[in-house]
């Protein structure tokens, strides 16, 4: 029984600690333009509605630190004019331990978008509103199926690649 404990324990020991911390959510950059104002406003609101995300992650030192950012441009659209764009970067540094190779990829290509994505979303709701323009608040997003969409594009680009 006892040595069944220390063998438990050696192995808990060796074990690398695994640990995915948020340190710091902020801005990169906000950009707004209505370049149809103020004849948008005369015109029935019924845009088309058009949204880009993109994410991209930097390791910015080698205790483990990620800069994520997640960047998100909305162009609406109306009588094939541009109402507004705006682009949000929202960006935070993660502290990640413990993680490698498809599970580090997949940490900061969903879980940390996940934690940004309301802080874009308010942000766009925000300078939508103070632009003149009606509430925009965007639908939750699935960042996990997002990932494994752009695997699978990803695999089927090599699988091209290699036929050729």
């Amino acid at each position: 029984m006892a040595d069944e404990q220390t063998t438990a324990e050696a192995g808990a020991a060796q074990a690398p600690e695994q640990q995915f911390v948020m340190q710091r959510i902020y801005t990169k950059d906000i950009s707004f333009e209505s370049p149809a104002t103020p004849a948008v406003f005369r015109k029935q609101w019924q845009p088309k509605i058009n949204i880009d995300l993109n994410t991209k992650s930097d390791k910015i030192d080698d205790e483990g630190n990620f800069d994520v950012v997640l960047t998100i441009t909305v162009t609406a659209k109306v009588d094939d004019e541009t109402a507004f764009l705006v682009e949000v970067q929202q960006a935070g540094i993660f502290f990640i331990k413990g993680f490698e190779g498809e599970v580090l990829r997949r940490l900061l290509g969903t879980a940390a978008p996940n934690i940004l994505f309301p802080y874009a979303r308010e942000s766009i709701d925000g300078i939508v509103v103070k632009g003149g323009f009606p509430a925009l608040m965007l639908a939750p997003v699935n960042f996990d199926a997002l990932y494994q969409q752009a695997l699978a594009q990803a695999q089927a680009e090599q699988q091209a690649e290699a036929t050729h």
